[in-house]
């Protein structure tokens, strides 16, 4: 402990990361590292020593190392002795509930924290500082040999997300978790599920059957759709919550509603169901707001939606409601905003909801950086940054993209990494997301196309300080991460920017 404080007391006068950094290829970029001569190997006598209240982490580690090294590695409740990874919670730390110290030395490596979310974030760190053949299901015959580093290392923004749409194309659970795993493994903490749009209704609400008996058969270009059951979202919310990342369901209304409608007659004012939706084009769709049921079911499906979420947030979209009338659209959204109040949580919307003059607190995510983003802002609303021509990763690479929409623009590795959100909002920023709409996603391999790199320079952005990194030492650590993208088996894309390393 004396040897880490002594270190860190010269990083923190130093103000930025080290010339050594280019060393080790780690993404997110700490926020302060120093790499030293020499290095340890882990060997078959390992144990993963854990101070009371770490266990939990230390069997998420101990399940990532044992399949690839073959070693037993059992979670002990012990100080690290040498040959060891330690995990220890210490309320002294002193980098936050997510922040965390590293030291690396030749004899044993060491994870001190002062909350079990920053024990898991220097997990990852140490994963990454292990060859990448680390991150294989199958044992490898390497040495499991790490630098001596020291880092001292904490969160940029506190909301630091992804989105994946399961609205347009379904998506079933395997996809989700290996969507939160990746996501956790960058150190992002959000995972925003579009759970409902006009094409699809996604999630099981028991007071209301035909929403996905109706709503959920249906798909962009005709699939078969899907849904989760309650019982598969709260696995979903728990497998999240183990990997301190908080799931946000979206409900989206009172536009996007298409499959709500063609279930249930009375949402609609003609007093018929609507016709099943397998296009792609939006703001043609309202639930009737003058309706006598429209307010039982969104009050029946927030209140089932809010029990079965752990988390503090529930996401109403509120977005692209060209076909309700305004003054209506800002009545609605104070009555969903109190709904959702009265659950014990907290309102995120798309930014058109600034121009709602809601009550605060809520959350406006902005996206076009429009009118309803600068009143939301102005009004003292949280602002996540979700800017379309930067953070949508369903936007093309570049022209010769097979996938992949352009609608705000092409956005290649380097445009989504220089990308500064603060540019938007500034240094009050709650944090950033980056969403992906799956219009013309149907498959993993779609998904991993797009989203990756992308999402791994976005999660930069959210962790790592914005003095001290840049695109050309990010353009060479990425290279080198691309090799533990491919252990993982992430199909991701090999921009032209980036000197792969094969």
């Amino acid at each position: 402990m004396l040897r880490a404080t002594a270190l860190l007391a010269v990083l923190l006068l130093a103000g930025c990361p080290t010339p050594e950094t280019h060393d080790v290829d780690l993404i997110p970029l700490p926020a302060e590292l120093a790499v030293e001569p020499g290095s340890f190997e882990l060997t078959s006598s390992a144990s993963i020593a854990v101070s009371d209240g770490a266990a939990g982490v230390g069997e998420l580690l101990a399940a990532v190392l044992r399949p690839s090294t073959g070693f037993e590695l059992p979670v002990v409740v012990a100080e690290a002795g040498p040959g060891d990874i330690g995990l220890v919670l210490d309320p002294d730390v002193g980098q936050g509930d997510e922040g965390y110290l590293l030291d690396v030395t030749g004899t044993g490596a060491v994870v001190r924290a002062e909350a079990p979310a920053g024990l898991f974030y220097g997990c990852q760190t140490l994963r990454q500082l292990l060859p990448p053949e680390v991150e294989s299901s199958t044992a490898q015959e390497v040495a499991w040999v790490m630098p001596q580093v020291v880092v001292a290392d904490r969160p940029r923004f506190a909301w630091r997300g992804t989105m994946l749409d399961v609205a347009r194309h379904f998506f079933g659970v395997d996809e989700v978790e290996r969507q939160i795993e990746l996501a956790a493994y960058h150190k992002l903490n959000r995972f925003h599920l579009h759970l409902t749009d006009d094409q699809g209704w996604r999630i099981e609400i028991a007071s209301w059957p035909l929403l996905t008996e109706v709503g959920g058969s249906t798909e962009v270009g005709g699939g078969p759709g899907g849904w989760f059951t309650q019982e598969e979202y709260a696995g979903l919310a728990a497998f999240a919550e183990a990997r301190f990342v908080t799931l946000v369901p979206e409900i989206d209304m009172p536009g996007h509603v298409n499959a709500a409608l063609a279930s249930y007659a009375e949402l609609n004012e003609e007093g018929e169901v609507a016709e099943p939706y397998t296009g792609t084009s939006v703001g043609f769709s309202s639930l009737w707001l003058e309706g006598e049921a429209t307010m039982r079911f969104v009050e029946d499906v927030l209140g089932e939606v809010a029990a079965m979420t752990p988390g503090p947030w529930i996401h109403v979209g509120g977005d692209e409601a060209f076909e309700t009338d305004h003054d209506d659209y800002a009545a609605f959204m104070h009555q969903v905003r109190a709904i959702v109040a009265d659950r014990g949580k907290t309102l995120v919307g798309w930014e058109e909801i600034g121009t709602a003059g809601l009550e605060l607190p809520y959350v406006a995510q902005a996206w076009v950086m429009g009118e309803g983003s600068e009143a939301a802002a102005d009004a003292g609303a949280s602002m996540i940054a979700s800017r379309a021509s930067r953070a949508y990763l369903d936007m093309a690479y570049d022209g010769q993209s097979h996938i992949g929409t352009i609608w705000a623009g092409l956005t290649d590795t380097q445009e989504a990494y220089e990308w500064d959100p603060a540019d938007d909002f500034g240094v009050d920023l709650l944090g950033l997301e980056a969403p992906l709409w799956t219009e013309s996603v149907d498959s993993r391999e779609d998904i991993d196309f797009l989203v990756w790199p992308r999402l791994a320079g976005h999660a930069e952005i959210a962790w790592s300080p914005a003095t001290g990194r840049d695109w050309a030492g990010y353009r060479a650590r990425l290279a080198g991460h691309g090799r533990r993208l491919d252990v993982l088996g992430v199909g991701y894309y090999r921009s032209p920017l980036v000197d792969w390393i094969w």
